[in-house]
């Protein structure tokens, strides 16, 4: 037996391997509560989006002024070919609402990996390397904290254009510097553990010890912060399609048909009421989960 595995398991009496397959058991493993009703509904209003090609009843962007706010089936004068009823010109909102989910929440989990990604990896090189490195990148997530993530987007949008990827852009440059703020300061503890000193005493390279030891230490906490910080991004896509500086017309998003129906809440509420209740599913489902599987971990680490 080696040193470093001599090391290993007077660290770790329970292999490693071990641990972290019973932590993920424990962590999601099936029973009726806060989470597993928060991951059932996602579930559904995911499945919708990804499926709206081949389950939406009509085409989204089909316009029909013989039709035009046509009200919900349940109410006097609906229709069972429009469900949801229409929209200001007779667009079937069932179907835009199926392509609307798609499209935002599209644009909100690039943007959340992406900037994630960036937060992450830069968390990390900023807590191993420290030095001038960290001192510049830490001054770099305060200058980004400084700045005003609305303000930021509309110059980058007046830029580059309304495009997606624009979109997608936009929001992992404002949304990163949370990330490697958090992630730094995990790795500054770990770094100083004991396993983690041994790893370097023994020749362990920085990325090895990175995807040893580090990595799988952030999971966790980068899960939890992750399903807490997905509705603010959503929320900042709707936001903008709202604003009309978001995902252009005919393309259907949350955001823009809530825009689309403001001018209409006294005839025709069901045109914005609709996307609104969406978000706000999506929007309390992603904070359940979120504060579920915190809980869970406290109870992982309580144990």
């Amino acid at each position: 037996m080696s040193a470093y595995t001599e090391t290993q398991a007077a660290l770790h009496p329970v292999p490693k391997k071990i641990n972290k397959k019973r932590t993920s058991l424990k962590l999601f493993s099936l029973r009726f509560d806060r989470l597993t009703f928060a991951l059932l509904l996602l579930a559904l209003i995911v499945a919708l989006g990804i499926f709206a090609p081949v389950l939406a009843p009509q085409n989204p962007n089909h316009i029909n002024m013989l039709a035009r706010m046509v009200p919900p089936v349940w109410m006097e004068g609906g229709s069972w070919e429009h469900i949801l009823g229409t929209d200001q010109i007779g667009r079937d909102l069932l179907s835009r609402m199926m392509w609307g989910i798609r499209t935002s929440l599209g644009i909100a989990v690039f943007g959340l990996v992406f900037s994630a990604v960036l937060g992450i990896g830069l968390g990390v090189l900023s807590g191993l390397i420290g030095g001038w490195f960290d001192r510049f990148a830490m001054m770099l997530v305060d200058v980004f904290i400084t700045l005003p993530n609305l303000l930021l987007i509309l110059c980058g949008i007046a830029l580059l254009g309304t495009e997606v990827w624009v979109l997608v852009l936009m929001i992992a440059l404002v949304r990163w510097e949370a990330y490697a703020r958090l992630v730094r300061g995990q790795v500054l503890y770990l770094r100083e553990l004991g396993y983690v000193e041994a790893s370097r005493v023994l020749g362990g390279n920085p990325f090895w010890i990175i995807r040893k030891h580090i990595l799988p230490n952030l999971i966790s906490p980068m899960m939890v912060m992750l399903t807490l910080s997905f509705p603010g991004v959503l929320l900042m896509e709707a936001g903008l399609s709202f604003l009309g500086v978001g995902v252009q017309p005919p393309t259907a998003s949350l955001g823009r048909m809530i825009g689309d129906g403001r001018d209409y809440l006294v005839n025709a509420w069901w045109i914005a009421l609709v996307p609104s209740a969406i978000v706000v599913l999506i929007t309390l489902a992603f904070q359940i989960a979120g504060d579920a599987l915190r809980d869970r971990m406290d109870e992982l680490n309580n144990d």
